[in-house]
């Protein structure tokens, strides 16, 4: 696997939106939820990595040493280190690009790339992240929604807002999970929002509301559909 090539990005957009600002410009609701798009399904992506890793691990003599070798990188990761969980975590162990170059075709490699996608989006080098995230091979129910979710955050990131609705499509249909397919169901309506496309955002965030209606984005959506009900007429 070779390096990647990194470009950062500064980040200081607020995470929450203000309940009375229902008619707030339209241009400024993904800035408004950038931190949030990347932080919001981290956990969610660990725990199940982290599961799938470790029963994957115990399969293979060389994949339990992966687990030996990759633990530094990781308690790096969970210390926000990013930067060294990637590269040098310390210790004389290897970090995330060196155990996904090492371990070639193993379980450790996969989920060195999910790691390193992770990190490098933290960082805001979105262009080494989608470059991992390539690399990763989702399996099971919910790993392949949130990777083409990441991807669709990724982009969004970037600016590039036609792939990144392409991404999101891509994560809601890649499965029908009530933890995480509601999350980027309210992403791509808020992706259309922001460009102007409000009969298609209005018709995401109905869905949601219809299909999960248990789900936590949908007990947040009315004051979505509110906007973009009045957007839509203000147009």
């Amino acid at each position: 696997m070779a390096k990647r090539k990194i470009k950062s990005k500064k980040k200081n957009e607020e995470v929450l939106v203000d309940l009375v600002e229902v008619v707030e410009e339209t241009g400024e609701v993904l800035e408004k939820y950038q931190k949030w798009i990347l932080g919001g399904v981290t956990a969610l992506v660990l725990l199940i990595g982290g599961y799938l890793a470790w029963k994957n691990f115990i399969v293979k003599p060389k994949e339990q040493e992966a687990i030996q070798q990759m633990w530094k990188a990781e308690a790096q990761f969970l210390k926000d280190s990013f930067d060294l969980a990637i590269t040098n975590p310390g210790g004389g162990y290897p970090g995330f690009y060196d155990i996904a170059k090492q371990y070639n075709g193993t379980s450790a490699e996969n989920a060195a790339n999910l790691y390193a996608a992770i990190s490098h989006m933290k960082l805001g080098q979105f262009d080494a992240a989608l470059s991992y995230l390539k690399d990763f091979k989702a399996k099971g129910e919910i790993m392949p929604i949130i990777k083409y979710g990441l991807m669709g955050d990724a982009y969004s990131e970037k600016n590039d807002m036609d792939q990144a609705t392409k991404y999101y499509k891509k994560a809601i249909k890649a499965g029908d999970n009530e933890a995480v397919t509601p999350i980027y169901m309210q992403r791509l309506g808020m992706l259309y929002e922001s460009r102007g496309d409000y009969a298609k955002a209005l018709e995401m965030y109905k869905t949601l509301k219809e299909k999960y209606p248990e789900t936590l984005p949908a007990r947040e959506i009315d004051k979505y559909i509110l906007r973009a009900e009045k957007m839509a007429m203000e147009k």
